[in-house]
């Protein structure tokens, strides 16, 4: 097995994503057979409704996770919500599922939007490089 500091996650449906403020997170490689991975975020007790939801009905939906540097590229998964508990003033939700294989290449596909924008210069370069910190959903994926 290997794991992973979990940096950010968001719930992606109908092409719009919804962060998820995390205290702290882990990712694991499970290395199994069925490729299976398990993503632990420690989160606020505002979304245990939320993720009981999920839990209770059992549908698989997608995730995006930066791994590791904020700089890295998200990874997809699709998961099912495994576990919703309290610990203390926080909730631990456990995820369970699978890294999904097609990842695109985010900073390419940023780039080419900004150009099309029509930066160019120092403002192309400070926009890319905002943009790469806070990763906005690209026109392509909406």
């Amino acid at each position: 097995m290997k794991t992973f500091k979990m940096i950010s996650v968001s719930i992606v449906s109908d092409q719009e994503e919804m962060p998820i403020n995390i205290e702290d997170g882990i990712v694991i490689n499970q290395e199994n057979s069925s490729r299976s991975w398990i993503l632990e975020l420690f989160t606020d007790q505002k979304y245990e409704t939320y993720f009981n939801e999920l839990k209770k009905s059992n549908d698989v939906y997608d995730v995006k996770v930066i791994i590791s540097y904020p700089e890295n590229e998200p990874a997809h998964f699709e998961v099912v919500t495994y576990s919703v508990k309290q610990i203390g003033d926080h909730l631990s939700v456990l995820l369970k599922g699978t890294l999904k294989r097609a990842r695109r290449k985010y900073a390419e596909s940023l780039l080419a939007e900004l150009i099309e924008d029509g930066l160019t210069g120092e403002e192309l370069l400070a926009k890319f490089e905002s943009d790469m910190k806070i990763r906005p959903a690209l026109r392509k994926d909406q």
